[in-house]
């Protein structure tokens, strides 16, 4: 008898990978674990406490016995919430039957490109891209087309290089502002410049707005259905409690957008995950209905390190680091190193202990991304041990 061996996997897996960034992130965790003393600036997540009230929320809820299956696509009161939430930043009138819950914000793009894509259908990509994205449309069928935005640019998305691109099999565009890695914030005239090009096209737009309360002044985020009110009806949005309110574990996204797509997404989910977790659902709702002050405070933390981490690599010779508008990520320039960027991130791991995410797994191989979710002292003592790797070069 045989059996089936390594070569029966699915074709569709052929050219999907680990997370780049969750693996670096391990390995980080496995030397400290050690006894390394590793710095660790992989993490793409806020290293500030999840806010009181919302993680006794979470106790409340296990206490009340909330740990039963919910309704698929997530409780009543945080559909409500969340609708309340996305209209009142964004100027919207979406209805609570226009969203579901998922599990996490990664979770709700794998249930869009699942209902909307197909094989032959093409994906417009802007890179540098967040590490997951062309995954997730290669695992629905779809292709990824990558449209670079350049450095010169402030890494925003350029019109003329996106039409460049569209074809006959285009079906979406994905965008992602605040931009994962680079930081960027797409401004309200490109954002119409874009919806002209998805009307034009009859382009979905997939708008990843995950970062959009991490936003630091003079920046402001603009959603693409605040830019273009009538391209609402070919948009879905993306996003989720985990960087907002440091609930990344707690693993709780959603999707707004037209109601036929939302339903097809609540079929898809309740063949897969069903509902999110219950205990989650009810400490989300009490994020986005409580006190909004944590929100400001963290903000303000992080453009005190970003301004630190951004303005220490770039007095280091040899990196250039754009001052990034939001999230919390330092995109820096290493080609002046003359090798690659996996090359240079391995060197500082193991030569300075310093943990930093190459930028290959985001469409660059001359760029290495730097979290600034760190304390002050690890971002000083991480800029200190790089300028020491510096001198011994």
């Amino acid at each position: 008898m045989t059996f089936p061996s390594q070569a029966a996997l699915a074709d569709r897996l052929k050219h999907i990978e680990g997370s780049p960034t969750l693996a670096l992130a391990a390995k980080a965790k496995a030397l400290a674990k050690a006894g390394k003393p590793v710095l660790d600036f992989t993490a793409g997540e806020p290293d500030l406490p999840t806010p009181p009230s919302v993680k006794q929320a979470g106790i409340s809820s296990i206490e009340a016995d909330h740990t039963k299956y919910t309704p698929v696509a997530g409780i009543p009161e945080l559909r409500s919430a969340v609708v309340a939430h996305v209209n009142q930043l964004r100027q919207t009138v979406y209805q609570p039957s226009q969203t579901i819950v998922t599990c996490g914000t990664k979770h709700a793009l794998f249930n869009v490109f699942q209902v909307l894509c197909q094989p032959g259908d093409e994906v417009i990509v802007v890179s540098p891209y967040w590490v997951s994205f062309p995954s997730i449309v290669q695992l629905a069928g779809a292709t990824p087309v990558i449209v670079e935005a350049r450095e010169d640019d402030g890494f925003l998305p350029e019109g003329d290089a996106l039409r460049e691109r569209i074809s006959e099999a285009t079906k979406a565009i994905i965008l992602n502002s605040p931009s994962n890695p680079t930081g960027a914030v797409i401004d309200a005239q490109r954002l119409t410049a874009i919806a002209r090009l998805a009307k034009e096209y009859r382009l979905i737009v997939v708008s990843d707005e995950i970062y959009d309360q991490l936003v630091y002044p003079p920046a402001r985020h603009v959603s693409i259905v605040q830019a273009c009110p009538d391209l609402i009806d070919q948009t879905i949005i993306v996003g989720g409690v985990s960087k907002t309110y440091s609930m990344t574990g707690w693993r709780i996204g959603w999707a707004v957008g037209p109601q036929p797509w939302i339903d097809a997404m609540i079929n898809v989910q309740s063949h897969s995950t069903s509902n999110p977790s219950s205990i989650s659902q009810d400490a989300a709702l009490a994020a986005l209905t409580g006190d909004q002050r944590s929100v400001g405070e963290m903000r303000k933390a992080f453009q005190e390190r970003r301004d630190r981490m951004v303005d220490g690599l770039n007095r280091l010779a040899g990196l250039r680091c754009t001052v990034p508008a939001g999230a919390f990520y330092a995109w820096c320039n290493v080609a002046a190193l003359g090798q690659s960027a996996a090359v240079t991130a391995a060197q500082w791991l193991e030569d300075a202990l310093v943990a930093a995410v190459p930028g290959e797994g985001f469409g660059s191989s001359e760029f290495i991304r730097f979290s600034f979710a760190a304390s002050v002292q690890t971002i000083d003592e991480g800029l200190k041990r790089l300028s020491q790797w510096f001198s011994k070069r």
